[in-house]
């Protein structure tokens, strides 16, 4: 067992949890287009026969706060990436004009915007937990090193001290992210 390797793992770990987190965070609406909205959506092609994601089929672009502009590659794709944007969880619905869907962005009520805040804490408390996952997998890797004799006791303490320090270190990171996201869903 080697200690530099458990921390780098464990780091690893974390890191990704977080940056898993701010890409979910992205997706939330917030009263204004982004083309991160949509950008993740899943779309199943009945002509590829295959799911692919939104940005792999269209180009999507924002012309103005309140709408985003989707524009297949393959104009084939259009009756498909329609559907899938109608029966995702968005609450949106698009305008097919010509080869371009039109997504108008209508603002959040004010429950509406209390849900996504309680969606957003949802989201960054599944962060936390893969976090703490990743905290409990190093912990059990350096007790397991310390009993087989690889590291001494000394060492443990020092290295749980490190562990948990990073945790607390994600852990306010992610509730950075949370804050913020929150005060962005809030401004109306």
């Amino acid at each position: 067992m080697d200690p530099e390797m458990t921390m780098l793992e464990c780091e690893d770990a974390m890191t990704k949890a977080v940056e898993y987190a701010v890409h979910e965070f992205a997706a939330v609406r917030t009263g204004k287009a982004s083309p991160a909205l949509v950008e993740g959506l899943d779309v199943h092609v009945l002509s590829y026969g295959s799911h692919m994601k939104l940005k792999q089929l269209a180009m999507i672009t924002t012309p103005d706060a309140r709408l985003i502009r989707i524009e297949p590659f393959d104009s084939s794709t259009l009756g498909d990436i329609d559907r899938a944007i109608r029966e995702s969880r968005l609450g949106l619905n698009g305008s097919v004009e010509g080869k371009v869907i039109r997504l108008p962005i209508p603002a959040l009520s004010h429950e509406r915007r209390e849900q996504m805040v309680k969606l957003i804490k949802q989201m960054g408390e599944e962060a936390k937990v893969r976090v703490r996952s990743a905290r409990r997998d190093a912990l059990e890797a350096i007790k397991k090193g310390q009993k087989d004799g690889h590291i001494t006791e000394d060492d443990q303490h020092r290295l749980e001290k490190e562990v948990q320090n990073l945790t607390d270190k994600k852990i306010v990171e992610i509730e950075g992210h949370m804050a913020s996201k929150e005060k962005e869903v809030l401004t109306v």
